[in-house]
């Protein structure tokens, strides 16, 4: 699993990549009341608009951490969007993408990086 400094996680199953936000990005949000997945054949470049979060607190972007093709939106979230909260990093994930390219995966931080950064705030 790999993490962006916009609290974004990736995770990697071959050319696979699910896409997720932290379980600290969903405890600053608060309870998060309704999400939008992107659709199936989206193309997607690194640093784009990827989902949309609103909580009790606020209406959030989920950004890309890396660039592909949405091949399948999460769409249990749009029945329970809680699951945002209960489990940031397993099934409140939000989108799969087919990776365009591996090596903006590597480039982001591993797990003891982002604990680190995590620790800088």
């Amino acid at each position: 699993m790999r993490f962006t400094k916009d609290h974004e996680w990736v995770e990697l199953d071959g050319d696979i990549a699910t896409v997720g936000i932290t379980a600290y990005a969903a405890e600053q949000l608060g309870d998060v009341v309704f999400v939008e997945v992107p659709d199936a054949g989206k193309s997607v470049k690194a640093g784009d608009g990827l989902a949309v979060v609103e909580s009790v607190k606020a209406a959030s972007d989920v950004y890309a951490p890396i660039s592909g093709e949405v091949t399948e939106g999460n769409s249990a979230l749009g029945d329970a969007p809680e699951t945002v909260n209960d489990q940031p990093e397993k099934a409140g994930w939000f989108a799969k993408l087919k990776v365009a390219d591996k090596a903006e995966y590597e480039a982001l931080m591993d797990r003891d990086a982002y604990e680190a950064y995590l620790a800088t705030l």
